[in-house]
């Protein structure tokens, strides 16, 4: 296989969503798996959507993913700079050539009359084209004066790897603006140059830029350059299906979903499976088996609809993978204090390591932790109401339930070996004792030493509150 050159050319115009990360993803896999070179390009041209910070963003968000680029910002590389405000003498150089071939020319036409044109067109019901309404006499260039394409109507075919075979009428042809008043290049204009110049051998990018190919591609011939491989990739739907995902659908930024707990391992895991899979039942993926499984002809060319339950699922049973494979304290490591409560901060380490072995299979999102771990640190409130509304204990009267738990706390207060191994079998001794069902007894004891929706296996929830936390909580009652 060919050496792929791909590149990621995010716009700094806000956070980073869903769709900008798996534009990056397959682009970096096919780049990775060839031997070949992965580019981070800052698309930046578009000065009034600009937002502060938000290319810091991008990096952060890429080397939390661990899709590390090969050339771009922060490490440079041969074809620098990698920020497209800083190649502007490059894209006027280029729409200097056109204009000399009288393939482009300057345009003063002011924006007012710009919107006579249209409104006109509208009103005759007839498609609004600029190149119906091409001056007559052209101008010199001087900055200030937007260039515009001078395009010629014909029909395009062109392969798309997802796609297939596509092609278009000429009615679709416009002349398109490429460097813009304040000199700055649009990007209809400016992706086709830095891919030229930095040897780019596949556009992957978003389903939504169909539409723009044949101008595309008619900047590609006036040019004489060649084109590269292009893949459009499918859109990601809202949860319904009807439609593309956005902000009003509930989706998140990828750093809120970070912030959120979802681990890096399974963002990649999920949204490279939005829209593609190796035709087996495997859902969890390393790295690793990515790189080694993708291919451009197994992606999905229908949309893929966005499940944040499935995310969460995914994220899940990457805990689990984690510690079972890795081992507890690599999980560990991975945890931000954020996710831990409060009082955790209190308590040693080992002490949250021993916390976080018995829980983690519980955990979807890495923040879970501050609920589901809250009486491991701090005393809970007692809550007499989850008694009273639990389907085994609500017929027990409060004699029987105080009896039970002093019977238990007796019981219990005796035991020098506190293993869990050994509560387990005195758990099963005190069911024989008391004549109730596991579902019985041990709600009572689970409830009264953690006042928790659920708690890990009560052995080892006995085990790590340890033995003075145990018989004070269930003489609380």
């Amino acid at each position: 296989m060919e050496k792929a050159i791909t590149r990621f050319a995010p716009s700094p115009t806000g956070y980073i969503h869903i769709g900008n990360v798996r534009s990056a993803i397959y682009p970096y896999l096919l780049a990775k798996q060839t031997g070949g070179t992965f580019i981070l390009r800052i698309e930046d041209t578009d000065r009034a959507r600009f937002v502060e910070g938000a290319t810091d963003l991008i990096k952060e968000t890429l080397l939390w993913l661990g899709l590390n680029w090969d050339e771009g910002p922060d490490i440079g590389g041969p074809h620098a700079p990698y920020f497209q405000t800083e190649r502007k003498e490059s894209y006027i150089a280029w729409a200097k050539k056109l204009i000399e071939k009288g393939l482009a020319y300057a345009d003063p036409t002011p924006s007012e009359k710009i919107d006579e044109y249209r409104k006109a067109d509208t009103a005759k019901k007839i498609p609004y084209l600029y190149r119906n309404h091409r001056p007559e006499e052209t101008v010199e260039w001087q900055e200030g004066i937007p260039i515009r394409f001078k395009t010629t109507p014909k029909s395009y075919e062109w392969t798309d790897e997802v796609m297939g075979d596509m092609k278009s009428g000429p009615e679709v042809l416009d002349d398109i603006i490429l460097i813009k008043k304040d000199g700055l290049p649009t990007y209809n204009f400016a992706h086709i140059i830095d891919d030229l110049e930095m040897g780019v051998t596949h556009v992957i990018r978003g389903q939504e830029y169909l539409s723009s190919m044949p101008n595309y591609l008619a900047l590609y011939e006036a040019l004489e350059i060649p084109r590269p491989k292009f893949v459009s990739l499918p859109h990601i739907l809202a949860p319904q299906g009807n439609k593309k995902l956005s902000k009003r659908d509930g989706a998140k930024s990828v750093t809120d979903y970070k912030s959120d707990g979802v681990l890096p391992e399974a963002m990649l895991n999920y949204l490279a499976c939005l829209g593609w899979n190796d035709g087996t039942e495997q859902e969890i993926y390393t790295m690793e088996e990515l790189l080694e499984k993708f291919s451009l002809e197994r992606i999905q060319n229908s949309g893929a609809r966005f499940d944040e339950t499935k995310l969460l699922w995914v994220n899940g049973m990457w805990i689990r993978k984690i510690h079972d494979e890795e081992g507890n304290d690599t999980l560990y490591a991975k945890i931000a204090p954020e996710f831990w409560p409060e009082s955790a901060n209190n308590y040693p380490e080992d002490y949250r390591k021993k916390v976080l072995n018995i829980i983690y299979d519980r955990l979807k999102l890495l923040s879970d932790l501050k609920t589901y771990t809250n009486y491991f640190f701090e005393e809970p409130v007692v809550d007499r109401e989850m008694i009273t509304k639990n389907k085994f204990l609500k017929k027990m009267s409060e004699d029987e339930i105080k009896g039970l738990l002093n019977t238990v706390s007796t019981r219990l207060s005796g035991e020098e070996d506190w293993s869990a191994d050994n509560l387990q079998n005195v758990l099963n001794e005190l069911l024989e004792e008391t004549g109730k069902k596991p579902a019985e007894l041990f709600s009572l004891i689970r409830i009264a030493i953690s006042f928790a929706p659920f708690s890990p296996a009560l052995p080892l929830t006995l085990e790590t509150l340890g033995k003075d936390r145990v018989l004070a909580r269930l003489n609380m009652l």
